[in-house]
């Protein structure tokens, strides 16, 4: 009688490797911090967070086809990594757009930086807490993300009123531009918070 060979189901860590891509984003958020408070060096580590996220995601997603159960929907795993990915990709847009504009961060787009990374930190503990099975605490780390991003949008729409006084149009040109490319980034990280949401009434 030939022997049976029982083969056992994948099961990788997906949200393991989903707070291994929020910690890199966290990462890129706090170099954005960084170069908006005046490091111009730190522009080059939020390319290099993009491009290591980059990989993290797609490592999740080979992942994602090879896992028998996954501890949220498949599809709510691979939302909030895709979410996570356009984040940090618009905070490198905003960084490459600054460069290529020839204009130099400000006190706004300072603020509106340190709000985003207070964001993505909080969407960091959310994921922590969604591997914990604390799932009232995922959504409260959700809810505080959001917060933090409408006192982003307090400061996108003061910063923009005050381009009316600015006479060199060049420069209100490309202050607008940086603003509203911080402002979709928030929107992506208020996606991502909402998805967590979601992802847990799905659960529960």
């Amino acid at each position: 009688m030939r022997p049976r060979h029982w083969f056992l189901p994948e099961a990788p860590d997906v949200l393991g490797m989903l707070r291994e891509q929020v910690a890199i984003t966290v990462e890129g958020m706090d170099a954005l911090l960084a170069w908006a408070r005046g490091d111009l060096v730190a522009a080059e580590r939020v390319r290099e967070c993009e491009h290591r996220a980059d990989e993290h995601k797609r490592r999740l997603r080979a992942a994602l086809t090879v896992a028998f159960t996954t501890p949220l929907e498949p599809e709510d795993i691979f939302e909030l990594s895709s979410g996570l990915d356009s984040v940090l990709n618009n905070a490198k847009d905003a960084v490459r757009e600054a460069d290529v504009m020839n204009t130099s961060p400000d006190a706004a787009i300072a603020e509106m930086a340190r709000e985003l990374a207070e964001g993505t930190r909080r969407l960091a503990d959310a994921f922590a807490a969604l591997a914990s099975d604390g799932e009232i605490n995922a959504t409260t780390a959700a809810d505080d993300a959001i917060k933090s991003q409408r006192r982003l949008e307090h400061v996108y729409r003061e910063a923009m009123s005050a381009l009316i006084n600015v006479s060199d149009l060049r420069e209100v040109a490309a202050r607008r531009e940086l603003y509203r490319r911080l402002a979709r980034t928030s929107d992506g990280l208020v996606e991502v918070a909402e998805r967590v949401w979601y992802s847990v009434l799905k659960a529960s």
